[in-house]
């Protein structure tokens, strides 16, 4: 069950994100920088760096809810703060890919010498 803080975002556990991508009811936005992305990357992930995010450039919760993502959960919780600070409903996922992994959450991963999948 989805918490929310004191600010106002929606946090998410990684088993509920599994569920909400499956069902197509979120829109999961990593944004770790490129080659953490192309590392290792949770499967239906859209990358969004942080270094470059432009807030306004996101699509509004229409179909989809937008939920942020990254290595442990700063600076998902960083972007989502912004997304609300602009006056548009604001969750990221608790922990980020570290607590996916570590739930046992499949993950994409890439060989960085060969581009192939690990």
């Amino acid at each position: 069950m989805p918490h929310t803080t004191a600010d106002q975002v929606t946090e998410y556990d990684p088993e509920e994100v599994k569920e909400l991508l499956e069902t197509g009811k979120i829109l999961l936005v990593d944004v770790r920088e490129p080659a953490e992305y192309a590392a290792e990357r949770i499967p239906g992930a859209l990358l969004y760096p942080l270094s470059t995010f432009d807030v306004t450039q996101l699509p509004p919760d229409e179909s989809r809810q937008v939920v942020f993502s990254c290595a442990a959960g700063g600076r998902s919780l960083t972007a989502a703060r912004q997304r609300l600070a602009q006056g548009q409903p604001a969750a990221h996922m608790a922990g980020g890919i570290s607590e996916w992994k570590a739930v046992g959450l499949p993950t994409i991963r890439i060989d960085p010498r060969t581009g192939r999948p690990l």
